[in-house]
């Protein structure tokens, strides 16, 4: 970590590394552990969210059959030229044949209905409402012409047998699920969801009724709700006491997940025993990064495993989250993390932050007044307004909470002023 840019000898860390750097040393500790993951077939009922382990291309066609794309009466194409209003074309109707496999005979019509299979014979659909059906002659009178494959689906129309649908990396969503169904796919190949062992750390953590000096337990709830959020199983554990033997036997006791993830006992304080038991086991790869809040975060490896130190305080907590376990879990399933949904938004009020430190300011987001006059005559009058909360410290778990998203300061800016367009990330959504 000694040839980290922008550092800063602050809060007892002499260096903090970058974000970036931080994420391209976790990703290449993941890259030995993603070659030869576990994969398995799985229900369809059961992928969604799951990730892609394989390229998949279709079974079979869709629809596997021409079908009717009209209610109406299924025809020779032919046999209507010429028909308009004036003069229709006279058609008998193959009375209790709509249910028969029976080809269609010349000059005749059978009534079929949106998604029936065309009979044999025919090429078009007459829709219901350019015909007049003739009871007394039992004959159709169809009212214009139609031309061959009119109103028809063809074979292969929604997917063709063989067409590519999905890459590998690609995690299913319930749309996906009904093509592939569709598509004759019925147990895709998908990446292991990787285990994490959640384990919050503090003597001060109860779960309920806190005396004076106590904390009720939330970043182990928190965390490992956001785990299965990213396609991952958490194990979420007791509170473990800062004690040092206590750290090292829950530490080693998830050694057999994928990840291990603790919250609090992660910076430079008396009871942050953490990075030296991370650092006693295996190895401390990242201590301190420039990020705000929660620069004390610990990465470290141990035995082959990921093991992630968050931050205690809630909101450094699920910040570090997202920056770091997000990716990692995205990264044990042979994909990247997907981009953060955004709004762009007027920023209401000035967001300070030092230089090469990225920042993470939370926001509420506003309707403005849709005859409210842009700030200049370039400006594209925006739908948003961003107002940074006033209660930003890494403690106030409700700033993150009651916030619709967080807007980023980049390391080399120092601040964001007022009225500036921002991007609002709507990292919960």
């Amino acid at each position: 970590m000694e040839g980290a840019d922008h550092s800063r000898k602050e809060s007892g860390f002499k260096r903090r590394t970058r974000v970036d750097d931080a994420l391209s040393i976790l990703e290449d500790t993941i890259e030995t552990r993603v070659d030869g993951c576990d994969t398995e077939r799985t229900p369809l009922e059961r992928a969604d969210g799951r990730v892609l382990a394989e390229a998949v291309s279709a079974a079979v066609d869709v629809p596997h059959y021409e079908r009717a794309a009209m209610d109406g009466y299924a025809v020779r194409a032919e046999d209507t030229f010429g028909a308009s209003d004036r003069s229709p074309a006279a058609l008998s109707i193959d009375v209790g044949a709509s249910d028969s496999n029976a080809p269609l005979e010349a000059n005749s019509a059978r009534r079929v209905h949106t998604g029936s299979a065309l009979p044999a014979g025919a090429n078009a659909v007459v829709m219901i409402e350019h015909t007049e059906r003739l009871e007394a002659t039992d004959e159709l009178e169809v009212l214009g012409a139609v031309g061959e494959g009119q109103n028809v689906a063809p074979v292969g129309e929604d997917v063709t047998a063989g067409q590519h649908l999905y890459d590998s990396g690609h995690r299913l969503r319930p749309s996906d699920l009904g093509l592939l169904r569709s598509a004759g796919i019925q147990r895709p190949l998908v990446a292991h969801r990787p285990t994490v062992g959640v384990v919050p750390t503090g003597e001060e953590l109860v779960s309920g009724d806190p005396e004076p000096g106590e904390v009720i337990e939330t970043n182990g709830l928190t965390v490992s709700r956001l785990v299965e959020r990213w396609g991952g199983e958490a194990t979420y554990r007791n509170v473990v006491t800062d004690d040092p033997d206590a750290l090292r036997v829950a530490i080693q006791r998830d050694l057999t997940k994928d990840v291990v993830v603790t919250s609090g006992g992660s910076s430079v304080g008396q009871r942050d025993l953490l990075p030296e038991v991370i650092d006693d086991l295996g190895e401390v790869l990242v201590h301190g990064v420039g990020l705000k809040p929660g620069h004390p975060v610990c990465l470290g490896i141990v035995e082959g495993t990921p093991v992630l130190a968050l931050p205690g305080y809630p909101v450094a907590c699920i910040i570090n989250a997202v920056q770091f376990l997000r990716p990692v879990l995205a990264w044990l399933q042979g994909t990247d993390p997907s981009p953060h949904p955004t709004t762009m938004a007027r920023l209401e009020r000035k967001i300070p932050s030092e230089p090469g430190t990225r920042t993470f300011a939370r926001v509420s987001l506003e309707s403005r007044d849709s005859t409210e006059a842009p700030a200049s005559d370039d400006e594209t009058p925006l739908e948003y307004r961003a107002m940074p909360t006033r209660a930003s410290g890494s403690g106030v778990l409700s700033s993150v909470a009651l916030a619709d998203g967080w807007v980023v300061v980049p390391e080399e800016r120092e601040g964001i002023p007022e009225g500036e367009t921002v991007a609002v990330e709507r990292w919960e959504s």
